[in-house]
């Protein structure tokens, strides 16, 4: 929206703010956006209008390369009805105190504030989020949680406690924009809504992040989705693969003869994998020791990380790192 038309928008509008950290998430920032646009175009109304922020008003690259000009800088915003941070990959070091200075007094008005994918993290980081129920992206679960070890975090899709609204990321975000159009404008708006994007259903907050484990990797037996949520659930403590047999109720001849046949690999190279693409993201994506990599993902040093890691990919951490910080 251009600057100029923003000190004539219609006295009913709402006027969302969207703060974007660095690395930000097109998609993310799309889906919040978007179905605001819809509830304009299908009622026929302003009913919204929607504002971009950067810490100093200058262009911010997404995590997909593209940049975008804000309207506005944080010492220069106007008020709004709801302020969302929306942040991606790359927060790890992430703390400005002009922009939690920034979020803290914005809080002080009682507005609603929000936290798109990572933008949980800066949240928290400002103390915005103590005695709030929210949720992050799954990949980031395990990270806030152990850096706020307080919070009440949550899996769900999107999480709506009283004047703070926390969100997954992704299409999660539409999901929890419609129950805010609906909550505001009625079901019957954000049903239309919805069919803009051929959005078939809308979820509801308590729906699981992640696409169901039949689904990803196409088994349908149920010992084995058990069997790969276990494996899932303990990446830095591994559990003998005997354990998991027991537990997903399968002998442990019967269970190595049906990981063979339906994966070409013996389940103990199947969770070896899944703990080294654990230590691949942290590598490429967090400023973490490699020491403290191996024992998030199970391993017993950093030197027995990087003969499997090696093995797998073909390069060894510190060369995945290199490569990483190089693009």
């Amino acid at each position: 929206m251009d600057p100029s038309e923003t000190d004539n928008v219609d006295p009913v509008t709402q006027r969302m703010g969207f703060f974007l950290v660095p690395h930000f998430s097109m998609m993310a920032l799309s889906s919040v956006t978007e179905p605001l646009r819809a509830a304009n175009r299908v009622s026929g109304k302003p009913l919204y209008s929607w504002h971009l922020i950067s810490v100093d008003g200058e262009p911010v690259s997404s995590s997909s390369g593209f940049a975008l000009l804000p309207e506005f800088a944080i010492t220069s915003s106007p008020e709004f009805s709801h302020l969302f941070v929306v942040a991606s990959i790359g927060v790890s070091d992430y703390r400005n105190a002009q922009v939690f200075d920034f979020l803290r007094r914005y809080a002080a008005t009682g507005l609603t504030l929000g936290g798109i994918s990572l933008g949980t993290m800066i949240l928290a980081r400002a103390g915005l989020l103590d005695r709030r129920r929210c949720t992050i992206h799954w990949e980031a679960l395990r990270e806030l949680a152990e850096e706020f070890p307080s919070l009440d975090v949550s899996r769900d899709i999107y999480c709506i406690d009283g004047d703070r609204m926390t969100c997954s990321g992704g299409t999660a975000a539409i999901d929890m924009m419609l129950e805010l159009i609906a909550r505001q404008h009625g079901h019957q708006m954000a049903g239309e809504v919805a069919d803009q994007f051929i959005h078939t259903r809308m979820r509801t907050a308590q729906e699981s992040q992640k696409m169901a484990i039949q689904w990803r990797y196409g088994v349908e037996d149920r010992r084995i989705v058990n069997a790969i949520t276990l494996m899932e659930q303990n990446i830095e403590r591994p559990i003998p693969m005997k354990t998991i047999a027991s537990l997903a109720g399968i002998s442990p001849r019967t269970f190595e003869r049906m990981w063979l046949k339906h994966f070409s690999v013996r389940p103990s190279q199947f969770y070896l994998e899944l703990r080294l693409k654990a230590a691949q993201k942290l590598i490429r994506e967090s400023t973490w020791s490699l020491f403290d990599i191996a024992m998030h993902c199970g391993f017993a040093s950093p030197s027995h990380l990087g003969r499997c890691y090696k093995q797998c990919f073909g390069k060894t951490p510190g060369q995945e790192r290199a490569a990483s910080d190089a693009r």
